[in-house]
């Protein structure tokens, strides 16, 4: 099967195509992960996005549902090197193929991603269009034109839960083949004594894994509720997770997170992060091609370690809109120097830009679960 992506500046590439034929558009940006391409695929993050996969080799281990980060599929396409036709994996439920076209995403295999990549890079993240229909290149640039841009475009309403349900531990969903998340860690559910309600952006299944491994019990609500609803749950945390999308459109949640301030624990990842930098005064901007991957270097100002995380967003909170007499800021990306993590001096609430749930990914982060649940047990007193 022939396939095509035609981006918005007219640049062209052909190669064959697999998972499910048709067509697909959105955002193209581009993943550096040596693994865990199921995890991107589901991670609803990636809403309105066509991802490219810069490892060679995509789908040689297969798929299984354990390794799902949301119920589906939230990628609007993606793009490999090589895509294998066969599955060697103990692990393996169905060949990433199948698993593709089960999910109606299309898959543009045996391109050159260095030239797309080193294309973004150059020019920045754009619009584009996948199809199987190659006949008419010109007119699939004029339709990757016509989308709509990721600039301005809440996505969190649109991927999140829409209504509220309490994280199970004992669910298919927290099985993971991390063999690092041991199963003895997760506490029995009469062992709990904190209650995290966590904000449903577009989240991920490790994060709800994480909480609850950290003696939580956690209500997940959907992203438009209200600072009230929320708080007649009486939360010992308010988490605010990862999403897809620009954060400024997604005012309603700002204003719930100004509410929480000094009133019960705060912490934000990823969209959440940005949502807390608006929250308390800041600005976001766009990033000319993002953070996708789960190798980037970022250094805790505190302790002068650096750890290596895993990122996906688009966006990012400028340092010099936030009031520093009030905010610590705790964390720097040292590929760009951009802000990765934020902390109130006197309320309790931090934030961090990475992933450190990172599923696969680096564990260097996980210590800030601990943290919030410090910031929990300190706070309820």
């Amino acid at each position: 099967m022939q396939a095509i992506l035609a981006l918005e500046d007219g640049r062209i590439f052909r190669g064959h195509g697999y998972g499910h034929p048709g067509e697909c558009q959105g955002e193209v940006v581009f993943n550096t992960s040596l693994t865990g391409y199921q995890e991107i695929a589901t991670d609803p993050s990636y809403a309105g996005q066509i991802v490219v996969l810069t490892n060679p080799q995509i789908g040689n281990y297969g798929t299984n549902q354990a390794d799902n980060e949301s119920a589906k599929p939230y990628i609007e396409g993606l793009i490999v090197r090589e895509f294998s036709p066969i599955s060697s994996n103990w692990r393996s439920e169905q060949v990433t193929d199948e698993y593709m076209e089960r999910y109606a995403v299309p898959v543009l295999a045996e391109i050159d991603t260095r030239a797309l990549v080193r294309h973004l890079r150059t020019y920045g993240v754009m619009r584009g269009v996948i199809s199987t229909n190659v006949e008419d290149p010109a007119a699939l640039v004029q339709r990757a034109r016509n989308i709509r841009k990721m600039d301005g475009t809440d996505l969190a309403r649109v991927v999140s839960t829409k209504s509220v349900y309490a994280f199970d531990s004992s669910d298919a969903r927290n099985e993971t083949g991390d063999p690092l998340l041991s199963k003895e860690l997760v506490l029995d559910p009469k062992e709990r004594k904190l209650h995290v309600v966590a904000y449903d952006f577009g989240i991920k299944h490790n994060i709800l894994r994480m909480l609850t491994r950290e003696g939580c019990r956690v209500t997940v609500v959907p992203a438009e509720t209200s600072a009230e609803t929320v708080l007649e749950l009486k939360p010992d945390g308010v988490f605010l997770s990862n999403g897809p999308g620009d954060p400024e459109p997604v005012d309603y949640a700002v204003k719930a997170i100004r509410k929480f301030l000094g009133r019960v624990p705060v912490f934000g990842i990823c969209l959440g992060h940005q949502l807390t930098g608006l929250a308390l005064g800041g600005r976001t901007y766009k990033l000319k091609f993002g953070h996708h991957g789960g190798n980037h270097p970022v250094r805790n100002n505190a302790t002068g370690k650096v750890e290596i995380t895993a990122h996906n967003h688009n966006f990012a909170v400028d340092p010099d809109s936030i009031n520093a007499n009030e905010v610590e800021l705790t964390h720097v990306d040292l590929n760009d120097q951009t802000l990765e993590g934020l902390r109130h001096k006197t309320l309790p609430l931090f934030s961090v830009q990475y992933h450190p749930e990172a599923a696969p990914g680096p564990h260097d982060s996980h210590y800030l679960f601990h943290d919030f649940r410090q910031m929990m047990e300190e706070w309820k007193g």
